[in-house]
């Protein structure tokens, strides 16, 4: 007999979480995650977890360090409470984009948090569209790797392009996730060359395909300051294509975002609901995952496998 499973929820995505329950057919777990008048973070869990099959729904999204602690936190008081299994339930994984050393003296910040989610405790990690795969191999327990196409590619399937579609990578590293969106899709594959300037600022280089006169789809699994996604999109437009649709797994839409895609040529993007969204836009629609989610917390609970949720997207 299989041991009981337990939902927990942190502050950083408890409608995600509470969406999660319901495709299990299960209330969200009860823990108190609060701050004292310092700011310090306290966590209770109110249920008998003893013995018990835990997932934390936690992404690590921005506020990243608050959301950090709370996630490290729970897992302890989880694991001092004697639960049998922990699973950290990460959608986002924050500070993924500093996953290796680009420039002198800097740090591998992914692997310090992958070391820090580790040590607390946890027993495997459920995530979903890392910015690099590689992160996977940062840990040294099991990490279930999910993809977000798997569930939005049939969503796509359902909108009306005026024209011929073509799937365009905004730069050469989410070649393979426009690629399997293409090959999914039964479309032509583009890339936009680019040199980036710095930390917040892209320049197109070139156009690599034939974008003229047709509908384009530019997927990514990031948009942050949506810099990079509106310079190509301003390029593909100079190159003549016409209706631009903009998907990315994680909407952190940072900084200047919300006003450069307001001022873009971007008819619509795309984005999970990952992390909450900061604000309202009508051009943003917003597909869930958390069946995708719940069926990977549900095969990982029974021991079935997690892979066959994505193979037709790899």
């Amino acid at each position: 007999m299989s041991k009981a499973l337990m939902v927990f929820s942190g502050n950083a995505n408890r409608a995600l979480a509470e969406k999660i329950t319901k495709y299990l057919g299960k209330n969200l777990s009860n823990a108190d995650v609060t701050r004292f008048s310092e700011g310090e973070i306290f966590v209770k869990i109110n249920n008998d977890v003893r013995g018990k099959d835990v997932f934390i729904v936690q992404p690590t999204c921005p506020p990243p360090n608050e959301n950090l602690m709370e996630l490290l936190i729970m897992i302890d008081a989880l694991k001092r409470a004697s639960a049998s299994r922990i699973t950290a339930v990460i959608p986002y994984f924050g500070y993924a984009r500093q996953d290796r050393k680009d420039q002198p003296r800097v740090p591998i910040t992914a692997k310090l948090v992958a070391n820090l989610i580790t040590a607390a405790g946890v027993d495997r990690i459920l995530t979903m569209d890392l910015h690099a795969t590689q992160i996977q191999g940062f840990f040294d327990i099991p990490v279930d790797h999910l993809y977000a196409a798997s569930v939005v590619i049939e969503e796509i399937k359902k909108m009306k392009f005026i024209k011929e579609l073509v799937v365009v990578s905004p730069d050469v590293g989410s070649i393979k996730m426009a690629r399997a969106f293409a090959k999914s899709l039964g479309t032509s594959l583009c890339v936009v060359d680019k040199r980036r300037v710095n930390d917040k600022e892209a320049e197109v280089m070139n156009i690599i395909g034939d974008v003229k006169g047709k509908d384009v789809l530019m997927v990514d699994d990031i948009i942050a300051t949506a810099g990079s996604i509106t310079e190509a999109a301003k390029a593909l437009k100079n190159k003549g294509a016409n209706k631009i649709y903009v998907f990315a797994s994680h909407g952190v839409l940072s900084g200047p975002a919300y006003d450069r895609l307001r001022k873009s040529s971007i008819e619509k993007i795309i984005i999970t609901d990952s992390m909450p969204l900061k604000k309202k836009n009508k051009r943003i629609e917003i597909i869930s995952v958390s069946d995708l989610m719940g069926e990977a917390i549900r095969r990982i609970h029974h021991n079935e496998s997690v892979s066959s949720l994505f193979d037709h997207v790899n």
